[in-house]
């Protein structure tokens, strides 16, 4: 099972779509509370292609990046699987609890 932060992570590729990449999932992360340096950031995504649960990739570079390319993410079936059951099991454990109700 996939930990909290690769869970969100999963989630902001998903919301984010043909447009996740680096800065924008972090920007993402940020506006939902849980900073993250994009050191950190990276090193998730090289952990979590290595399970096979994104795959990334060099897009093309771009000028409002000084000619720089991004790293685009993209969910595997395998991803989507495993945010389905981290959220799966989150909701399951969390019923009958006061702050779930």
């Amino acid at each position: 099972m996939v930990g909290e932060f690769e869970y969100l992570v999963l989630t902001a590729v998903a919301r984010l779509g043909d447009e996740a990449y680096g800065a924008a999932i972090r920007r993402l992360l940020a506006a939902s509370g849980r900073q993250a340096s994009i050191g950190a950031l990276y090193t998730t995504l090289d952990r979590m292609e290595a399970k096979g649960l994104v795959q990334t990739w060099m897009g093309e570079a771009t000028a409002e990046r000084g000619g720089r390319a991004k790293r685009m993410v993209r969910l595997t079936p395998n991803g989507v699987r495993e945010a389905k059951e981290f959220f799966r099991t989150v909701t399951r454990v969390s019923r009958g609890v006061a702050w779930a109700e």
